[in-house]
């Protein structure tokens, strides 16, 4: 069965009369009267009763058009959206994003005017560090991630665009003689014990720190591990010790703590947006081109 079979029928059915159906349609009278009888043995049942001087539907018929315009529909529906996710205009998007993101207006600015521009794709957001979003990439179970520098190699499959720098700064308790200081340099932190995410948890600044540290003449003090940035903060004002994080957290404010610039150079953090190499599809490369575009201005 055609779908031009199915059109064909609906323009007689319509009509109700096989002269005006093959004008309305522009084909001849012959090729559309072949047509319906091919349509009508493929289908099984015969669906006009046709004499001299009329066209009727029999029963089948009548039941066989509303069909008939539902498989139209759908396939007009299917024809649509596989053209505007070739445009990058529908379907799916699985990103990543680590827990500082949200934090940038930066982030919020993209999104939002994505959904804007793009309100037929459906955007999955998932909270991730950097290394599992990485894998994830890899494993093609995300297809762009928001992500901050990785002291270790990342997969070669994988690039990145740098959207926009962010300085670290040090989180310390008001208590703290440090408080009164702006801005502060690693070294003068190496006698506190300091509150980070444990290694395991794939987030790009814990090694970033041990090399801060060692370059600043210490080795870091672990005093607490947390997997959350508001609990190493809350741990901070609780006057367990210091952390350092990217600036974008100073927008967590609580009682007892302070955000301190770092005056080391290389005390900074990038946002990067990664992505496979191969990836080109339409849906990607519009993200991409957007989140560059906000970036920029």
């Amino acid at each position: 069965m055609e779908l031009r079979h199915l059109r064909y029928f609906i323009a007689v059915a319509e009509e109700l009369h096989f002269t005006r159906a093959a004008e309305r349609l522009h084909i001849g009278q012959p090729p559309l009267s072949q047509a319906i009888q091919a349509l009508e043995a493929d289908v099984g049942a015969q669906l006009f009763e046709r004499t001299k001087r009329s066209v009727r539907l029999t029963g089948a018929g009548q039941l066989f058009l509303a069909d008939a315009r539902r498989i139209l529909a759908l396939a007009d529906e299917a024809t649509d959206t596989a053209r505007r996710a070739q445009r990058g205009e529908a379907g799916e998007l699985r990103i990543g994003f680590t827990f500082s993101t949200p934090l940038t207006p930066l982030f919020a600015t993209v999104i939002n005017r994505y959904r804007r521009q793009y309100p037929a794709v459906s955007l999955k957001l998932h909270e991730m560090a950097t290394l599992p979003q990485l894998d994830a990439l890899s494993q093609r179970t995300l297809d762009l991630g928001f992500v901050r520098p990785t002291e270790t190699a990342a997969p070669p499959e994988i690039v990145f665009d740098a959207l926009r720098e962010d300085p670290l700064v040090a989180v310390l308790s008001t208590a703290s003689p440090l408080a009164r200081r702006r801005p502060v340099a690693m070294h003068e932190l190496k006698d506190m014990p300091f509150v980070m995410y444990p290694p395991t948890a794939g987030v790009g600044i814990y090694p970033q720190i041990f090399r801060l540290c060692r370059e600043a003449g210490f080795t870091p003090t672990i005093g607490h591990v947390a997997g959350e940035a508001s609990t190493i903060i809350g741990l901070v004002a609780a006057g367990c010790g210091v952390s350092v994080l990217p600036s974008s957290f100073n927008r967590i404010h609580m009682d007892g703590v302070c955000y301190r610039p770092i005056t080391d150079s290389g005390a900074t953090t990038t946002l990067l947006l990664a992505r496979r190499s191969d990836e080109k599809t339409a849906l990607v490369e519009a993200f991409v081109a957007l989140a560059m575009a906000a970036a920029s201005e």
